[in-house]
This record gives C-alpha cells, sequence and structure tokens, in this order.
C-alpha cells in the first residue's frame, strides 16, 4: 500500500517538467535559486510527486549538471535537450521521446513555476479521461489561462512537431475546439524570468508560511 507521503501512481499519466532554460533574462540558472529547504525547482518536482503521475519527464539543458547536483530529482526521468536554445518546443520533443508507450495523458509542468498546486492537476486529468474528453484541458485562473496544461494521447504527435518558444499556445488556439477550460480557483501562478519575478515568489512563500 503506497504510504501517505506517496500517492497512488495514476496509470497512464506524465509529467513533462520543462526546466531546461538558459535563463537568458536572469543571468544566473533559475532552476537553482533558494526557495524553500531547497532550490526553486525542487517546490516543482515536489508538487509533481504529490500527484501520482505513473512516470515523471524532466527535460533539462541549461545548467544541466548543476541542477542535478542540487535538485531532488527522485522519482524523474532526464530528457537532456541539447537545443534547448530553440525555445521550450525542443524541450517537449525531447522529454516525449522517452514517454512509456501506454501514455494516455501528459501534464506539461514549467520548472520556474513554484506556485501551481497539484490540487489543480486532478480535475484536468478527469476533464480528458471523459468518453468525449477534449484533446487537451488548461487551466482557467481568475485572471486568464495558465499552466499546468493537461493533452490526451491524440494530440501528442501535434506537440512533438512543434517549433520555437511559445508555439503550445498556437497549438491551443489553433485546436480551440478540441481545448477544455477547467475552472481553477486564484491567479495564474507567478513564473520567474526576472529578479523582480524571484522577489515576488519568495514573498508569496513568506506570506503562505
Amino acid at each position: 500500500m503506497p504510504s501517505a507521503a506517496e500517492p497512488p501512481r495514476l496509470a497512464g499519466t506524465a509529467a513533462v517538467i520543462l526546466a531546461a532554460g538558459s535563463s537568458a533574462r536572469l543571468g544566473r540558472p533559475k532552476q537553482l535559486l533558494p526557495y524553500g529547504d531547497g532550490v526553486l525547482l525542487d517546490a516543482v518536482l515536489a508538487t509533481a510527486r504529490r500527484c501520482g503521475f505513473a512516470q515523471t519527464v524532466l527535460a533539462l539543458g541549461g545548467a544541466a549538471e548543476d541542477v542535478l547536483g542540487a535538485a531532488d530529482t527522485t522519482g524523474c526521468e532526464v530528457a537532456l535537450n541539447p537545443d534547448y536554445g530553440q525555445g521550450c518546443s525542443s524541450s517537449i520533443a525531447a522529454a516525449l521521446a522517452v514517454l512509456r508507450p501506454d501514455t494516455e495523458a501528459v501534464v506539461l509542468l514549467l520548472g520556474d513555476q513554484p506556485g501551481v498546486r497539484a490540487e489543480s492537476v486532478a480535475p484536468l486529468l478527469r476533464a480528458l479521461s471523459r468518453p468525449d474528453g477534449p484533446g487537451a484541458a488548461v487551466c482557467r485562473y481568475d485572471d486568464g489561462v495558465g499552466h499546468p496544461l493537461a493533452f490526451s494521447r491524440r494530440l501528442l504527435p501535434d506537440l512533438a512537431s512543434l517549433h520555437g518558444d511559445k508555439a503550445v499556445w498556437k497549438l491551443l488556439e489553433q485546436r480551440a475546439d478540441d481545448v477544455i477550460e477547467v475552472p481553477t480557483p486564484g491567479p495564474v501562478p507567478l513564473d520567474v524570468d526576472t529578479e523582480e519575478d524571484y522577489r515576488r515568489v519568495l514573498a508569496e512563500l513568506q506570506g503562505a508560511g
């Protein structure tokens, strides 16, 4: 029996954590910024573990060796992306290449978005699992749409063929009739691109504590 700290595995599900960027705007690896008792990426990895995915794939590129030495990657399969400079689509493709054959649903998580909650993931997966379920499910927060994003098996070839940095959003626009927005409480979680963003997520963490 799984322990309270280890939720049951959700068959056919996979998390893809995108953490391969070069942190050009920040000027230092944002995956390794101090956050809580660890580093920023640890918070996202911990969220993924709480979700109970059958597989978790961590896409790394910039500062990969340092990240592997500092972050707790327990339970993750690492997909190294040498082409990380070409945008997050290259990291998605690298991660999808190592998915298990029985994968039915993939949830994209950003490695620089520590405020995402595990509770936001289950409703996305439930939406996809309906007999007439959509090809994708996205979080509709109080102030907009944001990650996590979930994709059914039938859209994985489209995901794997994307190019560029914002292509996943273009795919969602192109497939709008096949996308469901799942109400998710609160504002879109902050992601860290600048020092100001980092100060804001630290302030949120301190406020939550």
